[in-house]
């Protein structure tokens, strides 16, 4: 079999991490004299990280951040030093997924929650988990058109197996009278079999009015926040930073 007859065979075998590095695999193993058993080695190696690369390309597909290029290397930690950093930092090794626990994160618009939630997201995903990101509006909808269309079964088993759904922005838009009681029923079936993490910009104590349920929302509170890790997050704004920065300077009298 020679070399091109070989990387027809590797591709059919769907061993194509092996394919596209064998010639020059092959270069280096006569170069350096390398036994057979390191070349084997080298190439095995290149599948196996071929094959990691698209199974977390894929999950971050299928997760569909808003912002998938969040990660903490870009957060600024400095810019709110009170925050829990070491506690972001415990999120972002997906122990509380491993765990089946669940994380909220509360402050004011714009102190970073969405950027860290899709991060830890991320950082999930490299940890070997599948994640799920909805913005609680669109989560809210998609729950709706599945009880009309006839698919709120498959949708709510995707939502209950998942290992970690992040539920983002909660407060700032006007929801849905339904709203209570969907994500009531999303967190009670995930309640101790799967993490939830949830960002909101209000204190879970205006959650009642917001929902407009409040016996559904303490039963939501009681579960999600049995086992949570609680971020607060702020106080200052990057949106109002960003605003003020880019201001004309006033003109000195």
């Amino acid at each position: 079999m020679n070399l091109v007859e070989l990387d027809h065979a590797l591709r059919k075998l769907r061993l194509s991490g092996m394919a596209d590095v064998l010639e020059a695999r092959l270069r280096q193993a006569q170069a350096e004299r390398q036994a057979p058993i390191d070349l084997i080695s080298a190439l095995v190696g290149d599948e196996l990280v071929r094959r990691q690369d698209r199974l977390i390309a894929r999950r971050l597909q299928q997760a569909r951040f808003r912002d998938p290029d969040r990660s903490l290397d870009t957060f600024d930690f400095d810019f709110n030093k009170k925050m829990h950093r070491a506690l972001i930092h415990e999120l972002a090794t997906a122990r509380f997924v491993q765990q089946r626990e669940d994380a909220l994160l509360l402050g004011p618009p714009g102190t970073g929650k969405s950027h860290l939630a899709q991060a830890i997201g991320r950082a999930a995903i490299h940890q070997g988990y599948r994640v799920i990101y909805r913005e609680t509006p669109l989560l809210l909808e998609e729950i709706a058109d599945a009880a009309l269309d006839g698919t709120r079964k498959e949708l709510f088993a995707e939502l209950t197996s998942v290992p970690l759904l992040i539920i983002d922005d909660l407060g700032m838009r006007k929801l849905p009278h339904t709203a209570a009681e969907d994500l009531l029923e999303v967190v009670m079936r995930r309640y101790e079999r799967a993490s939830t993490l949830l960002t909101s910009n209000r204190p879970v104590d205006d959650w009642g009015k917001l929902l407009g349920d409040t016996a559904a929302v303490t039963a939501l509170l009681d579960r999600l926040l049995h086992h949570a890790h609680v971020l607060k997050c702020g106080p200052r704004s990057w949106r109002t930073k960003v605003q003020t920065d880019l201001r004309p300077d006033e003109p000195t009298r």
